[in-house]
This record gives structure tokens, sequence and C-alpha cells, in this order.
């Protein structure tokens, strides 16, 4: 995949909200094509497809309705053509958030997002620890995608059920919360890969690698952590991921 004449696209949904430099670098160096929308057919015919978000929860479910992107977004997820929503892209997937109230998210999956305890400073910002799903990969191909290590996060509102029907990773900040949810065809991230050094890299390569989907029957019985799969852009947020 690391020529660029059979790099593997990968649609970005224009939320109106995200900085996509970061996230567009990650997504080459992972081997992929990476480019915006200029559709709602071409987000819907796209091999890949990622809805990134940076900002409100409000502003960038009003971005997709407007353009159509929802619809493209609904029709991927019927078909379960791979499919990625990270931070306020996971977000949007489900059917509101506390941090625009009154505004429906696209509800394709149930389920709320809340504030963080007053008690805890917000957003969260920096590094977590990644608990995947118990059992673990016993191949590139078995096993959740996402798997044990630390990923960089930049978050208010946070999940705090696992919705029905996917595999779930948990972090915690003051409380527990989902990291991560996947299915066949679906990979949401509340944190970003992007800026999650090796092991994020190693998370996108899986992703594009793998058709977007976990393995439908998880096998073995422990994670593996990713080993060096390369430099990304961590030091663009002045933090490096923790030993």
């Amino acid at each position: 995949m690391s020529d660029a004449g059979t790099r593997v696209r990968v649609a970005f949904a224009a939320t109106g909200v995200a900085n996509l430099a970061s996230i567009m670098a990650a997504f080459r160096r992972a081997g992929a094509d990476p480019s915006m929308a200029g559709s709602p057919e071409e987000l819907a015919g796209a091999p890949f497809a990622v809805v990134p978000g940076v900002g409100s929860f409000g502003s960038a479910v009003s971005a997709l309705r407007v353009s159509g992107m929802d619809a493209a977004i609904r029709d991927r997820m019927a078909r379960r053509a791979p499919t990625m929503g990270v931070c306020a892209g996971m977000q949007i997937f489900f059917e509101s958030s506390a941090e625009s109230p009154g505004v429906p998210g696209l509800g394709a999956v149930a389920g709320a997002f809340g504030r963080f305890p007053p008690s805890l400073p917000v957003p969260q910002l920096g590094w977590n620890r990644i608990t995947p799903p118990a059992g673990g990969p016993e191949g590139e191909s078995a096993g959740p995608l996402v798997r044990e290590g630390w990923a960089y996060f930049a978050n208010s509102y946070r999940l705090s059920s696992a919705p029905r029907g996917f595999e779930v990773s948990w972090a915690s900040y003051g409380e527990p919360f989902v990291a991560a949810a996947e299915r066949p065809g679906l990979l949401l991230c509340q944190f970003h890969p992007e800026l999650s050094g090796p092991w994020g890299l190693a998370l996108l390569k899986r992703w594009l690698g793998t058709g977007g989907a976990a393995a439908e029957t998880r096998r073995g019985a422990a994670a593996a952590r990713d080993g060096d799969a390369g430099e990304l852009a961590a030091e663009a947020v002045g933090e490096r991921r923790p030993a």
C-alpha cells in the first residue's frame, strides 16, 4: 500500500469544525490517499470514509445535514462500508450530546453523551490508558481493532454505557467511559488516533488492512500490545506517549 498509485482512497466528510491537517497526514503515513469528499455521492462510494471532529457537536451535525453527508453516512452503515468517527465525529453517530441540548445527533447508534462530572477539569486533555474488550487477537484480522495501549484525548463529554452490538474499549477519567466502539464496518473513537503516536498509527493500518471491520468472533486470551509502527505527530500537541 506504500506506492502512491495503489494507495486506498479515504474520503473525509466536511463537518466544518475539524483541523484536518494532522489526521490526513496520519492516514498518508498509514498508506492511504485521504481527501475531502466533494459530494454525498463521493462520500458514500469511497472505499473508506472518516467523519472527523474537533469542536461543537451541534455545528458538526448541522454541517452534515446541510451538505447531505448524513444520508451518505447512513447509506454506508446500511452496507457496512468501512466508516470511522473520531472525537466529535464519534459523538454525532449517537442520539444526543449535553454539549448541544435539543440538537439531535444522527441517531444511528442508541446512546447520549454527557459532560464529565463538575469535579473534573475539562476538557480531558492528554494521554489515557485504553482497556480493550476481553480476549485478544491471534492474527492481524482477528479480535478487536482497538487494542491495549495509550491514546491521546481532548474531550469534555463522554459516553458512559456500552452501545448494544458493539465491541467496546474503555478508559477512565474520574469514572469509566467508552474510549472506542466497533462493529463490522464501523469504528468510533473518542480519542485521536492521529495524535496517539505509534499505537494510533498501528490502529489506522489495521483499520485499512482489515477492510475497516473487526473480526466478528474474537479469539485468544489477552490483548497484544502494538510494537513500534513508526513515529507520528504527537509532537504537534507537545507531548509524548508515556513509557
